[in-house]
């Protein structure tokens, strides 16, 4: 999927700022060596059309309201999506961010989620993690041209502009809708989806992100995404009515609570 500038810190200043959870996670996985995460890790995959042995062992942060549940993590939520689609089994480890564990410290130095082991290697980075999963496991396949790479690209950025203003007069809110209305007419042209008939990588990197956009600007604006962006309205409905999306979606109120930090702070 489409990889946006601000995924690091979005998540990661999310997830700082959380209130702190009183649920307590456990794992029995181990490794003696801590992995650096500012260079991302070199893998040789070889594809395969079979899942693998064992499922996938995947580190995601944890909901703050309901134990063993994901939180609020978009770009979690998109690798999970990722390994649903491509129906291959995974065993989720969930992480409360607000009271990172000694061990998940040891897997990532950096402590951001999501965290996947891949050949005994364990792998940061929603983009490096699913670009290696299509690589791998190419069937079906979710990969997408270059020159649909940055479709809807904006509009999480502008979400965040919007949410966070408090200046009515300020355009955010018009930015916003100018990317919206962008991504209306590209589907309009291309949809129903952004590769076309069928979901794709980006569809999975987007969807968890107009998701958000719709709990926390509903909850902190009262405001909704116009009727006239009919094409953009029948997208969301398409990937969040999806099995996929309806198993690894986050809680309403994880998301809602996940974004106060950034409104209110």
């Amino acid at each position: 999927m489409s990889g946006l500038g601000i995924q690091a810190s979005a998540c990661a200043t999310v997830n700082h700022l959380l209130l702190r959870s009183n649920a307590v996670v456990s794992t029995n996985t181990f490794i003696s060596r801590p992995l650096r995460t500012k260079k991302l890790p070199t893998l040789r995959v070889s594809m395969s059309s079979t899942p693998p042995p064992k499922p996938f062992e995947i580190i995601v942060k944890s909901s703050i309201t309901t134990p063993n549940k994901l939180g609020d993590c978009p770009f979690c939520q998109r690798v999970l999506l990722t390994l649903e689609e491509k129906h291959l089994p995974y065993d989720p480890k969930f992480v409360d961010l607000a009271n990172k564990p000694e061990w998940f410290l040891q897997i990532n130095a950096e402590g951001k989620v999501p965290v996947i082991k891949i050949d005994d290697k364990w792998v940061p980075d929603s983009d490096f993690i699913t670009k290696t999963l299509e690589e791998k496991y190419p069937s079906p396949p979710l990969g997408i041209p270059p020159e649909t790479a940055t479709v809807g690209s904006k509009i999480f950025s502008t979400f965040i502009g919007f949410l966070k203003s408090k200046d009515p007069n300020d355009a955010t809110e018009q930015a916003l809708l100018n990317e919206l209305s962008s991504f209306n007419d590209y589907l309009k042209e291309n949809g129903p989806f952004v590769n076309g008939k069928d979901i794709s990588a980006a569809d999975l990197s987007l969807g968890p992100k107009l998701y958000h956009l719709e709990i926390a600007l509903g909850h902190y604006k009262k405001w909704t995404v116009p009727d006239s962006l009919s094409f953009l309205k029948s997208y969301t409905k398409d990937i969040f009515s999806r099995e996929s999306f309806i198993k690894t979606r986050a809680q309403p109120q994880d998301v809602i609570e996940g974004w106060r930090p950034k409104v209110e702070g």
